[in-house]
Formats: structure tokens, sequence, C-alpha cells
């Protein structure tokens, strides 16, 4: 559990797993030579082997009174019969969810980033062989535009099925709320659009006192990608916006005082975008 303070918002990192995978599971372009290529800043997020250091993570942040969950993993008990290792987990997510002093029922909001299967899968739990909301007090935001693509999918399972059982049970429960883009959860946190990786994708942006940081949802899934935005994630509904959308983040963000937190990025998981040699760099 790893923990972050922007001006009078807590934000605490809460790991479901941290795989090793060869870059080219995610990226095509990210074989062991290109990664080993880029040198020692890369150090945390991968292996002497050149293989992607992952996490697969919530981030609860804690705004104004209130505890704001983004991204809820792959979750327990879910059928996913094309990723093997994530097919009927048993963890104890929870467990450590409420060792870290946080009670279900203190969730006011949980926020999904998108609606890819490692994202919503702790939506909900599996109670006497019914999918019910795992925070049931809390307002589950999920982007308008993502839930019109996602409730209309009928292709592969893997991304079929996660709609299935850990979104549509949240939207029959009455506790989804299909939001716009931009839209402010407390005068500290808001949303902002970064589409591309799925047609309704989301960052978060936090500003507090003083200080800023931005949690990035799946618009980039490496800090390799600060450094290559125009790699390409073979699960990108529309390649071409999310290139675009990539590069527009890093100008944006580089050398400002600015955490970013990427929600695939393991070990330090958060960082600063800075130009070095001519190019951008991720710096923990």
């Amino acid at each position: 559990m790893r923990t972050w303070q922007i001006g009078n918002v807590k934000i605490t990192r809460l790991q479901e797993q941290e795989p090793v995978w060869n870059g080219t599971m995610i990226l095509p372009d990210a074989t062991p030579e290109n990664v080993q290529q880029e040198g020692d800043w890369l150090e945390p997020f991968t292996d002497k082997s050149g293989r992607f250091k992952l996490s697969i993570h919530s981030l609860l942040v804690e705004s104004e009174g209130h505890r704001i969950v983004v991204d809820t993993c792959v979750g327990n008990d879910k059928n996913r019969p094309g990723f093997k290792d994530w097919s009927n987990l048993h963890l104890p997510f929870l467990q450590e969810f409420e060792k870290a002093g946080f009670r279900r029922d203190s969730i006011d909001t949980v926020i999904c980033t998108h609606l890819h299967l490692d994202h919503v899968g702790w939506n909900t739990t599996l109670e006497n062989g019914q999918w019910v909301p795992t925070f049931p007090k809390a307002r589950y935001l999920m982007g308008q535009r993502e839930w019109d693509y996602w409730s209309k999918y009928d292709e592969s399972p893997d991304f079929k099925l996660p709609i299935d059982d850990s979104v549509r049970p949240v939207i029959d429960a009455r506790l989804a709320e299909l939001v716009e883009p931009d839209l402010r959860i407390t005068g500290e946190v808001w949303l902002e659009p970064t589409p591309g990786h799925t047609p309704g994708h989301i960052s978060i942006r936090i500003s507090s006192g003083g200080e800023n940081a931005v949690i990035t949802g799946d618009m980039m899934h490496h800090p390799i990608q600060v450094a290559h935005p125009d790699w390409v994630v073979g699960f990108d509904t529309d390649p071409k916006l999310a290139v675009e959308t990539r590069r527009e983040f890093v100008q944006k963000y580089c050398d400002q005082p600015i955490q970013v937190l990427g929600t695939h990025f393991a070990g330090p998981t958060s960082g600063h975008i800075v130009r070095r040699n001519g190019g951008f760099r991720f710096e923990p």
C-alpha cells in the first residue's frame, strides 16, 4: 500500500496483483531489445530481461470528506476465457481493502475510467449465485459514451462478459450514473476526457492546496509510452486517436509540477513527465 498527499487530498494505492509480462503482450513494439535500449530510467518498471512490471490496483482518493475509488481491478469469481491468469480468481483484495481502514459501505463514489475487465471487476461480488454491487452506498460513475459503446458490444466474450457480470448489475441496482467526461466530483477532483483506448475513456485530475496530480487510467499502460506515445496497445479501439491523446497528454504535463499516477504503473506508480535528451521520460 502506497499513499500520496496532494494538498488536502490523500491518495491510497490498493493493489490487487503485480504481474510481470512480456511487453509485447501489451505493446507489440515493446520487444526486450527495444525496452532495454531505453536505459536505466525504466528500471523500476521492467525486469533485467526487459519484461514489463505491471500493477493492477485501485486508487482511493479522499477529498472533502468523500471517498472515491478509481477503477476496481479484475475481481474474484469472474469467468474470463481469453485471460486465464485473470479467470476465476480468489484473491484477498477486499480483506486487504478493509485492513487498510476502508469499509465497503464507507465508499461514496466509484469512478470507472473505462469498462474493460481489469477496471470494473470489483464493481460486483458473487453472493448466493448473484452479482451484487460491492460498494452498496456508492454511486458508480461511468462515461455515457463508454456505456453506449459497450452496452451494444457483442463480439469477444472477454469484453462482453465484464459488462454482464460487473456493469449491468450496478445499472440494474440503480447505483450507476452515466456522466459526461468533464464532470467535477468535488472542488478538488474532476474528470478529464482522454479517448482512444476506448471511446469514452477518462482520466482523473486533482488539484488542492496548490498541488496537482492526474490519474491516467489506460490512456497509457506503461511509462515507456511517455517516451513512445506512438506505441499502440493491441486493445485500443481507436489507435490513431489513442496516439493523439497520449501525445497531447505528454506535451501538456511535461515539465509541470503535476504528479502522474499510472493506473498500471508498478513500483513507484507516481512520477513526473520530463524532457531528457531531446525526448520525454517518466521520473518516479
